[in-house]
């Protein structure tokens, strides 16, 4: 998946309200841009990291900037915008790139289920229905090792315990952790941060559900769904 509008690097003066962000231009100009991540962000929001930003003349948008990329300046890139994995997933099920995800009839995005909740993709077809959540993972504290949450989200220990209920009538249900950085191999559980989504994901591995761990190739240019990688159970 490529980016609409090529991205421009800039410093990160501060992260602010969740969903704002203030940077420093190469030219010195001050902005302030977009920053489409409710999480904590932890580790990637230190002030003065490098960040790539991607701009907009969209008359309907109040920030004409919204953050992509964090650099680490030393060759690898984590993706902070959680809207990215979806698009980029769905361009790589569309093109059947995806090892165990590849044999349906139709991918549709977005399809109500469960208690007022909407599945990332209901996978048709292949001898019954795929339910696929997709959840984005940046946060990393240990060399090569992610880990998710970055912070307490009873939103993703439902959507564990509706893709379980999927499971109880009959279908195939995934659960499905894109990388969202180039410099992990391997990802886990943040089970010290969200002790309650730890257990729903125990409950929802006993129930069924399948789990699955994609990484990503990520420059200024683009996101790609790369290979599986190891889900350390623990």
């Amino acid at each position: 998946m490529r980016f609409q509008t090529d991205l421009i690097p800039a410093r990160l003066i501060r992260r602010y309200k969740r969903f704002l962000a203030d940077a420093r231009l190469e030219d010195g100009r001050e902005i302030t841009a977009h920053c489409a991540n409710p999480g904590s962000m932890m580790g990637l929001a230190d002030e003065e990291m490098k960040i790539w930003l991607e701009p907009n003349d969209d008359p309907k948008k109040k920030l004409k900037f919204g953050w992509r990329l964090v650099d680490h300046e030393n060759g690898h890139f984590t993706g902070v915008d959680t809207s990215v994995p979806n698009r980029a997933l769905k361009a790589a099920l569309e093109a059947r790139e995806i090892d165990g995800l590849g044999d349906y009839d139709g991918i549709r995005p977005e399809v109500k289920y469960g208690e007022n909740s909407r599945i990332d993709f209901l996978l048709e077809g292949g001898g019954r229905d795929t339910y696929v959540e997709v959840k984005s993972v940046t946060l990393c504290r240990r060399a090569g090792l992610a880990e998710f949450p970055d912070s307490v989200t009873k939103r993703g220990a439902k959507h564990l315990a509706e893709l379980s209920a999927m499971v109880a009538e009959g279908h195939r249900a995934v659960m499905l952790y894109l990388l969202q950085r180039t410099d992990c191999e391997a990802m886990t559980l943040a089970g010290d941060i969200d002790p309650a989504y730890a257990q729903a994901f125990a409950d929802a591995r006993e129930a069924g559900v399948e789990v699955m761990c994609l990484g990503t190739k990520i420059t200024p240019e683009g996101v790609w769904v790369g290979g599986r990688l190891k889900f350390n159970f623990r």
